[in-house]
């Protein structure tokens, strides 16, 4: 579905803006909607950030850029009348999580200060007001459409009007049930790794050491490592109960912590900042290592359960209420759960590539040799087998087989029409003043200039 709302596009100046050459003036006013004015300024640091960003522009940006904030502006002020508000909390945590990617992908705190040439309080104020107005605009359009539903007989008729070329084609999806275990790790490996990590808190409490250059060396989580360990700020729900206890009472932030276990693995946190109820810190984590005997052991006590399964000496079922150690799936027999659908239906894409590789020619009803794999919730090494309970092959969308997904595709479409109708009426509605300059554009909504 085509979105009334583009993504927006950063709204960060990344150079000082230079003089406007075509009219040698410093800005100007190019439209007027309502009592708000979008400047040249806006539309020349949105063309920059896209180029910055690799974003295409799909016409003139000095036609489309225009109409995107001039929507978003017919958006914000309905919100203003209805008295649309938003969580300060959720924006902080969006807010938060930005600077943490942006500190992330460009490697440090100073880096993305002088990236965005602007300091972090800022940055952090101008990501404040444009995550605010993006949550606006969100919770506006939920609003608009918000009874906009549909019966049986509107699925079907919409069925029976749509042309074949346009009915959409659903890719083959797989349910699976899964039985994983982890192999044990040896007392030996364990303490290894804490003995490491407590020479690392010494040599930094000593300071022969930076915890942040440690970090970088040695971490195994791989996306802070590259910030010296920084995980950004972040509440205690935000982190794990063992994580947030330890964090959360530090108070020196030239000593570090004891060691902590998570389902992680082994860390040391050092504070960075407390900020109200939220704290930034860094921290080293180190996973003990599977040894290859025990995964072999696994492997092997894995496959002679697949085999009795086969063999009808037990179900399935009963191996995951025996044997899993899956706590996502063992009280659900097993069933995966797609957390991006929230059902038990998966694309070959949308699942662990290990398992996808596996499944990938199974029968329905088969169970998996065992292999073994990265556990997508805890991170550690599991061997696992899986059954293909059941697949649909990719075909064009039905009513017996894909009505909800029909629904959803059909209430879609009356939504955007919904929208779309909407504008033109606020166009109509609101004072709009764009300079002839301007002016000589196909809009993707015509209704900007005046006739």
């Amino acid at each position: 579905m085509k979105k009334i709302i583009f993504s927006f596009l950063l709204l960060l100046s990344i150079a000082p803006m230079k003089m406007l050459a075509q009219k040698n003036i410093i800005d100007e006013v190019i439209w007027v909607i309502g009592d708000e004015s979008i400047l040249r300024s806006e539309i020349e640091k949105q063309k920059m950030q896209a180029q910055y960003d690799g974003t295409p522009i799909q016409g003139d940006p000095y036609c489309v850029i225009p109409e995107q904030i001039a929507i978003q502006k017919l958006f914000l002020h309905q919100a203003v009348l209805d008295s649309i508000v938003v969580s300060e909390s959720s924006v902080m945590n969006q807010v938060e999580n930005r600077l943490n990617y942006f500190i992330s992908q460009i490697g440090s705190k100073e880096k993305v200060e002088e990236y965005f040439h602007k300091n972090t309080t800022e940055l952090r104020e101008e990501l404040r007001e444009m995550v605010r107005n993006q949550q606006i605009i969100q919770q506006m359009q939920q609003k608009l459409v918000e009874n906009i539903k549909s019966t049986p007989a509107d699925v079907r008729h919409f069925m029976k009007d749509l042309p074949t070329d346009s009915i959409p084609t659903v890719p083959a999806e797989v349910e699976l049930q899964i039985i994983s275990f982890e192999p044990p790790v040896p007392i030996e490996e364990t303490n290894r790794i804490k003995d490491r990590l407590r020479d690392f808190t010494e040599r930094v409490n000593s300071g022969t050491s930076d915890f942040s250059v440690l970090a970088r060396l040695y971490s195994e989580d791989t996306e802070s490592a590259k910030r010296g360990g920084e995980l950004g700020f972040m509440g205690r729900g935000q982190l794990v109960p063992e994580f947030s206890a330890v964090a959360f009472n530090l108070t020196d932030p030239k000593k570090v912590s004891r060691v902590v276990q998570t389902e992680f693995g082994y860390h040391i946190i050092q504070l960075i900042e407390k900020r109200g109820d939220r704290i930034n810190c860094r921290h080293i984590l180190l996973k003990p290592r599977v040894s290859i005997a025990e995964k072999e052991k696994a492997i092997h006590a894995l496959d002679s359960i697949a085999n009795k399964i086969r063999e009808g000496k037990f179900t399935f079922e009963q191996a995951v209420m025996g044997f899993s150690q899956d706590k996502n799936t063992a009280m659900n027999a097993g069933l995966m759960l797609n957390e991006k659908t929230n059902t038990s239906k998966f694309e070959y894409q949308d699942l662990p590539p290990e398992v996808a590789k596996t499944v990938y020619g199974m029968n329905v009803g088969e169970v998996s040799k065992p292999f073994s794999m990265i556990s997508k919730s805890t991170n550690k090494d599991v061997v696992a087998v899986v059954k293909l309970k059941s697949k649909v092959e990719n075909h064009k969308a039905n009513l017996t087989d894909d009505y909800q997904m029909l629904k959803t595709f059909y209430e879609g479409k009356k939504k955007q029409e919904f929208l779309n109708t909407w504008i033109i009426k606020k166009q109509k509605e609101t004072y709009i003043s764009i300079d002839p300059a301007w002016q000589n554009c196909t809009f993707q909504y015509p209704g900007w200039i005046k006739k």
